[in-house]
């Protein structure tokens, strides 16, 4: 068998995921709850005192307020929120800090920008694409490819969106792989028809070096659509019934040769009848004629010997 597949030389990834730290954020929600209802109380406390002329205790009492009301605010800027599914990847002030993939309520490096992206598993499907296979032949395929975020950093900073990335590497691939075998195989050749295992398998892997360097990973992919283009698919049906015909033709011939090779063995062997060669030589004619034809046989009662 021949192989066309071509290895995909795709750009080398710069960035890898790495996991950031991240606590339980309900204690730290608890508190900051707290801490905002407490706020407003010390500073209105604090503008008591310095109505009632402790200056001193006042000003405490206030900047405490003010404190707690800022803490209050750190701390709601790194609290996220995680679903399964799903991750956060983290940065601060462009610069990557790390991954959070635990789900939960988590907290996080406050101020903070928090991207969301979804690990869970997707489908994309391609249009019916439009080519030419390896024989010239214009034919229609399609498939749909399984697929799966693994590396959130990659996803994120290594295209500018791995979903639209992932949709268009697929449809390279595919006009790749449809280019590359014949519609229909010959000489021992892999065929997109009579190969779907072998082809899907090198579909898959294709995809795969094609969209590794977004952090992306190929679960599976599938042929959902194969057939040759409308304006020569009458003729290559003709030709396929064709194929089939002699195909059929064939094993006939074959399988009456056998029977016709028993039928005289076995004749020969009980010495029920003693033929020359030209009595063989008929037999075998009639027999054949039997065996091979496509309509039914019409007697022929002979009333003479075989020699009239």
């Amino acid at each position: 068998m021949t192989d066309t597949h071509i290895a995909v030389d795709m750009p080398t990834p710069r960035i890898g995921e790495r996991t950031t730290r991240a606590v339980s954020g309900w204690p730290l929600l608890a508190a900051a709850l707290l801490g905002l209802l407490a706020s407003p109380v010390l500073i209105a406390l604090g503008g008591d005192a310095a109505a009632g002329g402790d200056d001193g205790r006042g000003a405490v009492l206030i900047v405490a307020g003010l404190l707690l009301l800022l803490g209050v605010v750190v701390v709601f800027t790194g609290l996220t929120a995680v679903a399964p599914g799903e991750a956060r990847v983290v940065q601060l002030l462009g610069r990557y800090v790390g991954t959070v993939r635990a789900p939960g309520l988590r907290f996080v490096v406050p101020f903070t920008n928090k991207r969301r992206v979804s690990t869970r598993i997707r489908n994309h499907e391609t249009d019916v694409t439009k080519v030419n296979d390896a024989d010239g032949n214009p034919i229609e395929m399609a498939a749909v490819v399984v697929w799966q975020v693994e590396d959130t950093a990659k996803a994120v900073f290594e295209v500018d969106d791995f979903v639209e990335f992932v949709a268009f590497q697929t449809e390279t691939a595919v006009r790749h792989i449809a280019g590359s075998y014949p519609y229909d195989g010959h000489d021992d050749t892999l065929s997109l028809r009579e190969n779907a295992d072998e082809i899907t398998g090198r579909l898959s892997a294709e995809i795969q070096a094609r969209v590794a360097s977004a952090g992306v990973k190929v679960i599976e992919s599938r042929i959902t659509r194969l057939a040759y283009a409308p304006e020569i698919a009458q003729a290559m049906l003709r030709r396929q019934q064709a194929g089939a015909v002699v195909a059929a033709r064939q094993r006939i011939v074959d399988g009456a040769v056998g029977m016709v090779e028993a039928a005289l063995a076995r004749l020969e062997a009980n010495e029920v009848i003693e033929l020359d060669e030209e009595r063989r030589a008929t037999m075998v004619s009639n027999l054949l004629v039997v065996l091979c034809g496509d309509r039914d046989v019409q007697p022929v009662v002979n009333t003479g010997s075989l020699y009239q």
